[in-house]
């Protein structure tokens, strides 16, 4: 398993501020998948993209999940200093 990973700064985009603004399980939701992240569990991305994305090669870091029907992006950047959250539209 990977180590853990440096978060940075966490950056949420406008639709994802609004919607953990409006539904703490939505909220307890975005939490419990930057905790995935940083852990190296990349979620819902197919293995081949799994496989591309390692910590290894210093490249920026990709994780998906699903929130029902909504697609979450999170996305560390390769100097480590940010980490952004996103809703699919709006990556």
């Amino acid at each position: 398993m990977e180590s853990m990973l440096s978060l940075g700064r966490i950056i949420m985009t406008k639709g994802i501020s609004e919607k953990v603004a409006d539904n703490k399980e939505f909220a307890s939701f975005i939490t419990r998948s930057l905790q995935r992240h940083s852990r190296g569990d990349r979620g819902d991305l197919s293995e081949k993209d799994k496989k591309g994305f390692s910590l290894k090669e210093g490249l920026r870091i990709f994780s998906m999940y699903h929130y029902g029907e909504e697609r979450i992006w999170i996305v560390t950047e390769t100097d480590r200093s940010a980490t952004t959250v996103s809703l699919l539209e709006e990556y």
